[in-house]
């Protein structure tokens, strides 16, 4: 750690950092007795906030103004660098950047930014047309103006290319209003639907669309029917979910023959299917939800194809069924499941299957085709490197999209015959500042865990960084909910390693980096596998030289923050510094409040308490919250959203609170809520560049190169 004479944000003697006043509250459960001396923190009105902050109460805006307020004055004299950091990274951003249009009928759609522009224009083009024949459907930007927030949800079209259905967020609490706009005219029409999840999909006949709206306590329980230029207060329920422990989304299939209404938490699924030529049908069963199975389904000639792990397929296979099956039975095996090979995602053209998968934890494409089953599969030979299966919006077609980065590669957009195996890059990201890949090395390195498993690394330095201990490193990891990390470009990224950090991506337990097993081995009662994996990278690029302990500044969000709460607690002394981001470190109390948007269907991840004591102890053994003890931590950064429905603004401010309480060093915590956003931090493309910046200047100064 850094020594007195050294250490970094050592605040002016008139300044005390802000102290919670402690309100003890005595909680029991299960014939367990704790006191929270900050549950006060916690807005009784909470669901009023997500959709009005002004509603807050007074005394706990104090709070959060006095910390925003401390960690402004601390954070003052590194202004400069700050704008340094934002003026390159803006630099290596083509402003006036546009996607390939993607064809669907006489049109071709896509987005594009005019120089400046913080929102993106939502465009089409005739199918063959050039940039000169460009029309803007929605102007992101005009629909913004005058907002400190603004999120824009889906820009769908309608299958007759008059109208779109578009949403938007400007709160960040991502309660999303939905309008039609008539693309002849321009105009919305006058009806708008409030609090839906954002997403609808459209009839085939394009005369209206579903879409869910989100109940009072922010969770997608019920699918309508709009009909376009009907009120919406007569919008036709389809169908309500009443366990609150499930989401709620609603698709449609690649031929566009079906709307899908799709049920899940994180461990089971199921799926209702209504023909898009027949909106008024009522949802008809695919298979009855049974625990920890999961599938997905898509549909071609006459044909479902789901993907599915029924059956011991812990990796996932791809079963065929008629289109009138209600029942698990009429499932036949298609694609096999293989122990080590992980079916990711799946997509059915009219000839051909295509599906993501990922082996001893590089992805790769592969397409099948219908007539006679032959399949060939799209890989890269980088050492690591990230691959995505882009969407289309045609059916009958040969020709699949599909991206490619790495840590050194910027972005590439493909268009891919399946027939042909033509391989065309239409699109390469271009860096204005410039770049050049041949002056940085990625590695993919494997750190050596307790119980034997061996644990992914994913790193990115400068090839002039000496590899003798001595070069700083920021160390990322997440490891939930079966969320893998991809080995992508970022030219955001840049302005660490350039300054000689090593940068450092640790595919932990909790994640399917190594399959579903990885996933498995990292969440209920195996979640503690996340925390010691991470530490255990730490370790490892230490033993090989990369950087010493007192040179690691660790990073994660959301769940990933609750992985910085966890390791601050085990193991401070490894860890120089720690970005603590939107972090879900008041475990225990959360999910023991089943009212909370998230908790109900959390429960599978993490457990519950509330039913289970094993659960409840078993949290209350990791919870950051609940652990922070009396000794020494490293400096911290931590940040979170005032309008956050996925991590409350509580649960970091009651954190903070308590380590300020019981902390046995002078180090600094600085805590920043952004009093204008929610879970993804400020909107717009360059304004998320001061949150970027705000964090590479606290580990610049930190690592003492600033």
């Amino acid at each position: 750690m850094t020594t007195s004479e050294t250490k970094p944000f050592a605040p002016p003697a008139d300044l005390a950092p802000p102290h919670a006043e402690r309100r003890p509250l005595p909680i029991e459960t299960h014939g367990n007795r704790r006191v929270d001396d900050y549950a006060w923190l916690r807005a009784d009105n909470w669901q009023d906030v997500f959709k009005e902050p002004s509603l807050l109460d007074p005394a706990i805006r104090a709070h959060l103004d006095a910390e925003n307020a401390y960690q402004e004055a601390l954070l003052a004299p590194l202004a400069p660098l700050r704008e340094a950091l934002v003026a390159e990274m803006r630099g290596r951003i083509k402003e006036d950047d546009s996607s390939v249009p993607a064809p669907d009928g006489p049109y071709a759609y896509g987005v594009a930014y005019k120089e400046g522009a913080e929102y993106p224009r939502f465009v089409r083009r005739p199918r063959d047309g050039g940039p000169e024949s460009e029309t803007v459907m929605l102007d992101g930007e005009a629909e913004a103006a005058g907002r400190s927030y603004f999120s824009l949800g889906d820009v769908a079209h309608s299958p007759d290319h008059q109208r779109i259905a578009w949403s938007r967020d400007d709160k960040g609490s991502e309660y999303y209003a939905v309008s039609v706009r008539d693309l002849a005219t321009g105009e919305d029409l006058s009806e708008r639907i409030e609090d839906t999840g954002g997403s609808v999909v459209w009839t085939a006949r394009s005369d209206g669309f579903f879409y869910v709206r989100l109940d009072a306590n922010h969770r997608p329980s019920r699918v309508f029917f709009h009909r376009v230029g009907s009120d919406p207060a007569s919008d036709r329920l389809v169908y309500e979910e009443t366990d609150s422990g499930f989401f709620m989304s609603v698709g449609s299939t690649q031929s566009d023959e079906f709307v899908v209404i799709h049920i899940h938490d994180h461990q089971t699924s199921e799926a209702w299917l209504i023909p898009a030529a027949n909106p008024a049908a009522e949802p008809r069963l695919l298979a009855g939800r049974e625990k920890a199975v999961e599938y997905d389904v898509d549909e071609a000639n006459g044909t479902l194809y789901i993907l599915t792990n029924a059956d011991g397929a812990r990796d996932f296979k791809i079963v065929t069924a008629p289109t009138d099956s209600s029942r698990r039975a009429d499932w036949v095996d298609y694609v096999p499941h293989e122990d080590g090979r992980l079916i990711l995602d799946h997509m059915v053209l009219k000839r051909h299957l295509v599906w993501l998968e990922r082996r001893e934890g590089l992805p790769r494409i592969v397409v099948k085709r219908l007539a006679d089953g032959e399949e060939h599969a799209i890989a890269f030979a980088e050492e690591a490197y990230s691959l995505g299966l882009g969407g289309t919006y045609e059916f009958d077609t040969n020709t699949i999209r599909f991206s490619y980065s790495s840590p050194t590669t910027p972005g590439q957009t493909y268009d891919y015959d399946v027939e042909t195996r033509e391989r065309r890059l239409l699109k390469t990201q271009e860096v204005p500042s410039g770049h050049d890949p041949d002056a940085y090395v990625t590695r993919r390195v494997f750190a050596p865990a307790a119980d034997g498993e061996t644990v992914p690394v994913t790193l990115l330095y400068r090839k002039d960084t000496a590899l003798d201990g001595s070069a700083p490193c920021m160390l990322y990891g997440y490891g939930a909910y079966g969320i893998t990390i991809p080995a992508s470009f970022s030219t955001n990224v840049l302005s660490l390693v350039d300054r000689g950090f090593v940068y450092a991506t640790a595919h932990i337990r909790g994640g399917k980096d190594k399959g579903f097993r990885w996933y498995e081995a990292g969440r209920r009662e195996f979640k503690p596998n996340s925390f010691t994996d991470f530490i255990a990278a730490a370790d490892h690029l230490v033993a090989e030289g990369y950087t010493s302990h007192a040179r690691i500044v660790a990073q994660g969000g959301s769940a990933g923050g609750m992985l910085m709460g966890a390791v601050a607690n085990l193991a401070p002394e490894k860890f120089g510094g720690i970005v603590a981001a939107v972090p879900f470190v008041d475990v225990l109390n959360t999910m023991l409040d089943d009212t909370l948007p998230l908790t109900p269907p959390e429960w599978p991840e993490w457990g519950n308490p509330i039913a289970s004591v094993e659960d409840f102890h078993r949290i209350a053994g990791y919870s950051p919250y609940d652990n922070v003890e009396a000794k020494a931590y490293p400096p911290m950064l931590v940040l979170a959203g005032l309008t956050d429905p996925r991590v409350t603004y509580w649960e970091p401010a009651k954190w903070v609170a308590r380590l300020r309480e019981r902390k046995t060093d002078d180090n600094v915590i600085l805590f920043r809520t952004n009093m204008d956003a929610g879970h993804a931090g400020a909107s717009g493309r360059f304004n998320r560049l001061e949150e970027i910046a705000l964090i590479d200047a606290f580990a610049l100064h930190l690592m003492g190169k600033a």
